[in-house]
């Protein structure tokens, strides 16, 4: 089963590219360190306060991939650099 969700953010406290960058890559690298799944910025790249992230994740079955998938969510709604817009996700 494959899980793909889409995610975007508002990083109040950047205020240039490079500022966002260094939040986005710190959170994007602990994701990806701390659960199975991959992550990319898909959208917003040259924008400095909003990202949008496609979180994707593969397992055996339904209930694991979703289960990895909101603990990933989770972890990233928790860092209080940014505030959640939007999320939408699929099964494939």
């Amino acid at each position: 089963m494959i899980v793909y969700a889409e995610v975007e953010f508002i990083i109040h406290t950047a205020h240039s590219l490079k500022e966002k960058r260094a939040v986005l890559q710190r959170m994007t690298m602990r994701t990806k360190q701390k659960f199975n799944v991959s992550v990319a910025e898909i959208d917003h790249q040259d924008v400095w306060q909003r990202t949008r992230l496609a979180v994707v994740t593969v397992a055996s079955s339904k209930e694991a991939a979703d289960r990895e998938m909101n603990h990933a969510l989770h972890y990233l709604e928790s860092n209080p650099q940014w505030e959640m817009l939007d999320r939408w996700r699929e099964y494939l």
